[in-house]
């Protein structure tokens, strides 16, 4: 019999130089597939270091009101929630099943093994650290990946020998974008399910409307994990709770991922899941209490931040398997659809393919990029978009109201001149200014 343990401990987490303290946060698991999970482990708790800013040391309010206060919640599933999130979507054949964590009593203070060698040391510029330019780096050097954990959240995670296709029915019942991978066998995590997965799935194996992608009706993880991955197997990409927020980014913007795992390393339960959106939106909460850097003052064409050459694109009657296809030839997350006279007029993003199992119409993916957002399950304000000439302050406030992974540069007839990411900014915010230089270019 198949036993089901909790994702993390609970624990209170106090400052004596905060006016108040965080309360645990408490996610609910759902499980795929009878996931066996890892058993809960008791652990020890460290002192959280405060940010060196008197306005910050005195903060009346909690963190999480902050967060509440200050947006409608995010588009990833991940819901900011005072209390249990319950949800009534349940994903087709997958069955999966609410836990409430037991308590223990908190996380490690060293990072696990894993992250140990999943992180490359930096050459830090001296004077970086106390000048005013890196005032974001020091804040996020100072907090640590536990605090970016909402009270209340909701972590998918699959078991590899579930079917591929019931997997991405559940990712689209349950709203969220990605999932942790558990092996029975090995007891461990060995991965992540993503969107950029079904997109592989489509674009390896569809042939035609008349042909049937078998490989998505009858495939597992397992099995689709050993044909498309082969002999490149990698150690999950994760990180302790008790690493800073500054290595969180590193980490993500090195590796070229979207989503990194935060993993108790002693118990080896899944906590959350970190994003480059939840991570900029934090950093915008406390913006306001701290220093300003003079390159915030500065537009984009100066600071050079985003990608202005070789943008990919595509056209509103272009097929949906060629844009998977640009999608998987180019690395890309997003392609914006610009009209004959070269305007901006939609985007089409890996989240948007999701639709396509949705909506059970990836049998036929001849249809063109308009017909296919036509099917849209969520409200569609438009593209967001921003110019060269706007300055880095206002670009992290419309990107992060806007709630969005990225930002279309356009010049005043509205034809794209560039992207600007998530990842762009976090780079531009936190390791530029640190003086980080990476000693080799990775590889996704």
């Amino acid at each position: 019999m198949k036993r089901f343990g909790s994702l993390r401990g609970n624990k209170k987490h106090k400052d004596p130089n905060r006016s108040t303290a965080r309360r645990q946060s408490e996610p609910h698991g759902l499980f795929a597939s009878g996931l066996s999970s890892s058993p809960s482990t008791p652990t020890q708790v460290a002192k959280q270091h405060t940010f060196p800013l008197e306005s910050y040391k005195h903060e009346p309010e909690r963190l999480e009101n902050r967060i509440y206060a200050s947006s409608s919640p995010p588009d990833t599933g991940q819901r900011f929630c005072p209390s249990s999130f319950q949800s009534s979507a349940r994903p087709p054949s997958a069955s999966p099943t609410h836990h409430s964590p037991s308590k223990s009593a908190a996380l490690a203070a060293a990072p696990g093994p894993a992250e140990a060698g999943m992180l490359e040391k930096f050459e830090l510029e001296e004077e970086a650290e106390d000048s005013e330019s890196g005032v974001y780096m020091r804040f996020m050097r100072s907090h640590k990946c536990y605090d970016i954990v909402p009270t209340s959240s909701k972590l998918v995670v699959f078991d590899t020998t579930l079917q591929v296709k019931k997997a991405f029915f559940a990712l689209v019942a349950n709203g969220v974008r990605a999932a942790p991978l558990w092996e029975s066998k090995r007891q461990s995590f060995v991965g992540m399910l993503t969107i950029t997965d079904f997109i592989n799935i489509l674009h390896r194996y569809y042939k035609s409307p008349m042909v049937q992608i078998y490989e998505l009706e009858e495939h597992k993880i397992e099995t689709w994990r050993e044909l498309y991955l082969q002999e490149t197997f990698k150690p999950l990409v994760n990180i302790s709770p008790d690493a800073s927020l500054f290595d969180a980014v590193h980490s993500l913007i090195k590796n070229k991922i979207h989503r990194l795992p935060v993993i108790d390393p002693i118990s080896g339960n899944a906590l959350y899941i970190l994003t480059h959106k939840r991570i900029l939106k934090f950093l915008q909460l406390f913006m306001s209490d701290m220093p300003k850097p003079a390159f915030m003052k500065q537009n984009l064409g100066a600071l050079g931040i985003g990608t202005y050459h070789n943008i990919a694109f595509i056209h509103p009657d272009t097929p949906i398997i060629k844009a998977l296809n640009v999608f998987v030839e180019r690395r890309v997350s997003a392609l914006p659809v610009v009209d004959e006279s070269g305007k901006v007029v939609d985007i089409y993003s890996k989240f948007d393919v999701i639709n396509l199992a949705a909506e059970k119409t990836y049998n036929n993916l001849d249809i063109t990029v308009t017909q296919a957002l036509q099917h849209r399950s969520q409200y569609f304000e438009g593209v967001v978009k921003c110019s060269k000439l706007e300055v880095l302050e206002t670009i992290v406030d419309r990107i992060v109201r806007a709630e969005v992974h990225r930002l279309v540069v356009v010049n005043e007839t509205d034809s794209i001149v560039g992207i600007i990411s998530l990842s762009d900014i976090l780079q531009a915010l936190i390791l530029t200014p640190a003086g980080a230089k990476q000693k080799e270019t990775e590889t996704e």
